[in-house]
């Protein structure tokens, strides 16, 4: 069979064809890169142990774009594909509604109705977000889409049209699955990430300070639950259930059951450091407004303005589903405290990680 993946060579993408790769079924991984990130994708493919360039390696680079009319790879391109993972996206939190509708909702669409031209398609794969919640007070479902939630920016809400474009395919037939990521972030084993976004600025404001570290605090930390999840178990949760035949239809929060609020997060990153945390609360519109405004405020802080309504974020989110049908497979979301020291270390070694595409300023990556 062969496997058609958007977003490689991100950090994502490129875990799950990894994992792909060790199926014994699958012949071959077509990879839809960016002409840009060409040389790139042929690096990614190498250290995979395979040739992107030899039209014998398992896995085949193929230049395009979703945003463009039959991905810029013509009609015929696709006709054979059994599995689509569709992980390409815009991610920035402070992205232009235009530039977020491009390649968020039509880029889907065009993503979507390329895999409808293969006779041989078996699954289409989406990889969304929790954050199609938006700001939904309370419990948010994974059969939940519109709840009425008000979105805090275009990231959210064209991932919220994304994924209703998905669903229209799926009442007309389109065997597709959901997986909807927290606030993803490195490795739990290594603490290896490709982009310090999400809690990343928070731990490097720390780092940048003595034994006292002062922490502007925005809404109420004692309250607000951030909920992040490592790579290593998104990869694995997306790996599993791919392959699973009752996870047709359905979608899946891959979150950890248990978050920690803003202040045990940032008590567990000083029990890593050895830091004292000084906490200084500022009203929300102070901080985006000194943020945005005064001259070398973002530099110092290092915490996009974007980012601030996460800090006093109202939704929780079920992860019903994903329990139980993960249930057996020893594949869960472990605890931030087991695994935050691994992540400061590996921030501590590495100032400045390697940016690849697909994972620009936001909150889940692919």
């Amino acid at each position: 069979m062969t496997v058609f993946i958007t977003g490689f060579p991100g950090y994502l993408a490129s875990g799950l064809v990894e994992r792909i790769l060790d199926r014994s079924e699958v012949r071959s991984v077509v990879c839809l890169v960016e002409p840009r990130f060409v040389d790139l994708a042929e690096t990614r493919a190498r250290s995979l142990g395979c040739d992107g360039s030899d039209k014998n390696s398992r896995i085949q680079l193929l230049p395009g774009d979703i945003t463009q009319a039959d991905l810029g790879v013509g009609a015929g391109g696709l006709t054979d594909i059994s599995e689509v993972f569709h992980l390409a996206a815009v991610y920035d939190l402070s992205v232009s509604r235009e530039l977020a509708l491009s390649v968020n909702v039509h880029g889907t669409r065009n993503v979507l109705d390329a895999a409808a031209r293969s006779s041989e398609l078996k699954r289409f794969h989406y990889v969304s977000t929790c954050y199609v919640s938006g700001r939904h007070p309370g419990v948010f479902r994974e059969t939940d889409l519109d709840v009425g939630q008000r979105f805090n920016n275009y990231y959210e809400e064209t991932k919220y049209l994304a994924e209703a474009l998905i669903r229209e395919r799926v009442a007309g037939g389109l065997p597709a699955t959901i997986y909807r990521p927290a606030i993803v972030v490195g490795d739990s084993r290594t603490g290896a990430t490709q982009k310090y976004d999400g809690p990343y600025p928070v731990i490097r404001l720390m780092l940048r300070q003595g034994r006292i570290a002062v922490m502007p605090i925005v809404g109420n930390p004692d309250t607000t639950r951030v909920n992040l999840v490592p790579s290593d178990y998104v990869l694995g949760a997306i790996d599993y259930l791919s392959q699973r035949p009752e996870s047709k239809g359905r979608v899946y929060q891959l979150a950890d059951t248990n978050p920690l609020t803003a202040s045990e997060i940032l008590e567990a990153v000083a029990g890593v450091t050895g830091q004292r945390v000084v906490r200084v609360r500022l009203p929300m519109g102070m901080a985006r407004a000194a943020i945005e405004h005064v001259p070398g405020a973002y530099r110092l802080l290092g915490i996009p303005a974007a980012a601030l309504p996460y800090y006093s974020h109202p939704t929780q989110y079920s992860t019903a589903n994903a329990e139980e049908d993960l249930g057996g497979s020893g594949i869960e979301a472990p605890g931030f405290r087991s695994y935050v020291a691994r992540l400061v270390e590996f921030m501590q070694k590495n100032p400045t990680p390697s940016v690849g595409p697909g994972r620009r300023g936001g909150l889940a990556s692919a």
